[in-house]
């Protein structure tokens, strides 16, 4: 990894994600930011919790709906998502899945 920047190609993080096994995989950290993909499957509920850190989703794939803190909204390809810090949410009604960019600042955990 560079120390002044890096390119990263989707498909191989995709892949990446697919041989960790879990459903977020980091691709980037530092201090003040980091970046992960996130994939919930058909059938698997979203357990993640409020987070301490600001965050933005990006969806690459999927369709679905997303509550914030009770308020609900549809997301599809391209919608873009913001959760404040300690703020509730979590993904709902995928029925083919979901697959979001995540980027936190400062980076995940790092406020926790």
């Amino acid at each position: 990894m560079h120390t002044r920047g890096d390119v990263f190609q989707l498909l191989d993080i995709l892949r990446d994600l697919e041989q960790s096994g879990e459903a977020y995989f980091e691709f980037l950290r530092r201090d003040s930011l980091s970046a992960g993909i996130y994939h919930l499957s058909s059938g698997e509920p979203d357990r993640q919790r409020p987070h301490s850190e600001d965050e933005v989703y990006y969806v690459l794939g999927g369709e679905g709906r997303v509550e914030i803190d009770g308020e609900v909204s549809d997301v599809r390809p391209g919608s873009i998502v913001f959760v404040a810090k300690d703020v509730s949410h979590r993904f709902l009604d995928y029925p083919e899945g979901l697959t979001l960019l995540v980027l936190f600042a400062p980076a995940r955990g790092s406020q926790a």
